[in-house]
């Protein structure tokens, strides 16, 4: 991959990262509710995700998606009831005690949050499965491209994803008031009912 190529490549994955979207929810509510540190293992888990979509494109399993309305709509549904078991659980947390300490929940959680918002998103394959091969050069090792198109897709993300998180958790220290902890919940809740809502009702193309 040449670097002018690469320049493009990084880029589209800008403007992709960049876009709001389910994993953005997760890293500005971890963020927002247990600080950059914990919200940095919910990002682990969507570049997780990531990875494994690429190898899902990698190995022609992308363009069967894309191609097969049922698997889309089946794959659709889930994430978005997900999705919106996220918000509902979420909107119904109950604030923390005055000076009980804000993360109470093990790493573990947080991971498989990233990684299933993220592996339930048919979009987000297909999208990888439209991306990839424009960047893709047959006459060219395939597993270093692989290794270079996932690296950099990484990269991009876990930076985007930070900085999401990092805005995020500075309103923490407005959550020491349950009654603002109850509006966070509300809010957050919200926006993972919306993002639900938004992936239910997408369409292929």
């Amino acid at each position: 991959m040449s670097w002018q190529l690469w320049g493009a490549f990084v880029a589209a994955c800008l403007v992709i990262s960049v876009t709001p979207g389910p994993g953005a929810v997760v890293s500005m509510s971890v963020g927002l509710q247990h600080g950059y540190l914990a919200a940095l293992r919910a990002i682990a888990g969507l570049q997780a995700a990531l990875m494994i979509q690429l190898a899902i494109v990698a190995a022609g399993l992308g363009a069967v998606l894309a191609a097969s309305a049922t698997a889309f709509l089946v794959l659709k549904l889930a994430g978005a009831a997900y999705l919106v078991w996220l918000g509902i659980q979420k909107w119904r947390a109950p604030a923390a005690a005055p000076g009980a300490p804000v993360l109470t929940v093990r790493p573990q959680p947080l991971f498989r949050t990233g990684l299933l918002v993220n592996l339930s998103n048919p979009k987000a394959i297909i999208f990888v499965a439209a991306l990839v091969p424009q960047f893709f050069r047959p006459e060219a090792s395939a597993l270093l491209q692989f290794a270079i198109i996932g690296a950099t897709m990484m990269t991009v993300d876990v930076l985007v994803m930070s900085v999401y998180a990092v805005l995020a958790a500075r309103f923490r220290p407005w959550l020491g008031d349950p009654r603002a902890q109850r509006v966070q919940n509300r809010v957050v809740g919200g926006l993972f009912v919306g993002a639900g809502v938004a992936l239910a009702s997408t369409s292929r193309s």
